[in-house]
């Protein structure tokens, strides 16, 4: 299984930007996605996750300001990032696995087996 990130760049405050991740290879039908992402100096956090019946979780830093969602066709999952702030700079990785996850655990990072590169992302001031 490999999953591939794009969509990360330069945007001023108050931007948006909306990231993409491609998976490859089988994984079964039934698995919960996520968006993490790690600024430097600081530990890997999870953004977003979305599970299989397209039930969301988000960290409180970018509710109302980020949208996970996916395409199970396309193997492909999104995250659509408005009023973007400096804080929000950091590398934005996806993670995916077959498993079923209560909401209390899809947002870290121990829970997912595979991941992406990641895709950077800046914003400035």
């Amino acid at each position: 299984v490999q999953l591939q990130e794009s969509g990360g760049g330069s945007v001023q405050s108050g931007g948006s930007l909306r990231l993409s991740c491609v998976v490859s290879g089988y994984i079964h039908n039934t698995y919960c996605m996520g968006w993490f992402r790690q600024a430097p100096g600081k530990e890997r956090e999870g953004v977003a996750a979305i599970n299989s019946d397209s039930t969301t979780n988000y960290a409180d830093s970018v509710k109302g300001r980020f949208t996970i969602s996916r395409n199970n066709a396309e193997n492909t999952l999104y995250l659509q990032m408005n009023s973007l702030k400096p804080e929000d700079t950091a590398m934005y990785y996806c993670a995916a696995d077959s498993r079923y996850f209560s909401p209390l655990l899809r947002l870290s990072q121990s829970t997912y087996t595979y991941w992406g590169q990641g895709t950077q992302v800046t914003v400035s001031s």
